[in-house]
């Protein structure tokens, strides 16, 4: 089934000139990317998209550094796209993730770990909506 999810590269990825790696290992996977745009994230718009997390004790660092640097957002298409890409991605403890994930292969830490991508169609879709407008998106 044709599908749609979020995805984002993060700030420690950004820095470490990740974003190439990524985006290649996305495409060779198969799918597509219909829109990305690199931003530097508001405060106000970490707070919409992690507002799940409120109250947390991780939650004021989560926002500190998704907000730290630029990010590039994306959205990507496929079959079953949620599902793959987190399969491509691995868990997000990259110690806990499978040999050849992108966390296993490129990250560090739990805090640190390079990419978001988005649990569930329905995350997708709250998520896809918070960073894209409908004209952002190619058809």
């Amino acid at each position: 089934m044709l599908q749609r999810t979020f995805v984002m590269i993060k700030p420690d990825a950004i820095a470490r000139s990740l974003m190439g790696e990524i985006v290649s290992r996305i495409e060779k996977k198969g799918l597509r990317i219909s829109a990305m745009k690199m931003m530097q994230i508001p405060r106000s718009l970490a707070e919409r998209h992690y507002a799940e997390h409120a109250g947390k004790r991780f939650y004021e660092p989560l926002l500190k550094y998704i907000t730290s640097g630029p990010v590039v957002a994306m959205i990507v298409e496929g079959d079953d796209a949620v599902a793959a890409v987190r399969l491509l991605v691995g868990k997000t403890d990259p110690k806990e993730a499978s040999p050849g994930t992108v966390r296993f292969d490129l990250a560090m830490q739990v805090g640190r770990n390079i990419i978001h991508a988005s649990d569930k169609p329905e995350t997708a879709e709250r998520e896809i909506a918070l960073f894209f407008k409908n004209d952002e998106i190619v058809k």
